[in-house]
C-alpha cells in the first residue's frame, strides 16, 4: 500500500532526477528513463509547471527543468497538486473534513501519524532527496550533458 497516488510518485520521481540536471530534459527522455508513459507524465509535468515546481521550454531544446534550487522545494510543493495534504493532517478515511466534533472511525490514531507525515513532506526537499543513494536515472541514462 502506497501512500501517495501513482502521479504523486511520478511527480517526485521526475522532480529528483530534474534536481540532478544542469539542463532542460525532453518528457519523453525522462518518461522512458523513469519507465512512465510519455502522455501521463507530460500531465503532471504540467501541472507541477502550474504550481511553480518546474519549468518549461518548448522547442527543439527544450523540455522540463526545476523552477528554483533543489533545496528551496519541500516535497510538500511536488504532491500538493495531487494530494489533499494539509496542516491539520489529512483523513485516513478520505472524508473532505474531520475533526475531533465530527470525526471518521480512525481519527484519533490517524492524527498523530497523519502530522508527522505532514511535516515530513514539509520539511524534506527535492535536493534532500537528490543528494539521497535511490537508485534514479542520472545524465548518463537520460542522453544530456553533465549533471
Amino acid at each position: 500500500m502506497s501512500l501517495l497516488s501513482q502521479t504523486s510518485e511520478y511527480a517526485l520521481q521526475a522532480t529528483v532526477v530534474l534536481a540532478r540536471q544542469s539542463e532542460m530534459v525532453e518528457v519523453g527522455i525522462l518518461a522512458n528513463a523513469l519507465g512512465v508513459p510519455k502522455n501521463y507524465l507530460s500531465k503532471t509535468m504540467s501541472q507541477l509547471v502550474r504550481a511553480g515546481v518546474l519549468e518549461s521550454v518548448r522547442g527543439k531544446h527544450g523540455g522540463f527543468r526545476l523552477a528554483r534550487p533543489a533545496d528551496q522545494i519541500p516535497l510538500l510543493a511536488v504532491v500538493e497538486p495531487f494530494e489533499r495534504f494539509t496542516e491539520t493532517g489529512r483523513c485516513l478515511m478520505g472524508r473532505p473534513y474531520c475533526s475531533e466534533e465530527d470525526a471518521c472511525a480512525a481519527h484519533e490514531s490517524w492524527r498523530a501519524i497523519g502530522g508527522k507525515i505532514v511535516r515530513f513532506f514539509r520539511d524534506t526537499t527535492v535536493g534532500d532527496l537528490a543528494r539521497g543513494r535511490a537508485k534514479w536515472p542520472n545524465s548518463a541514462a537520460l542522453g544530456v550533458g553533465k549533471g
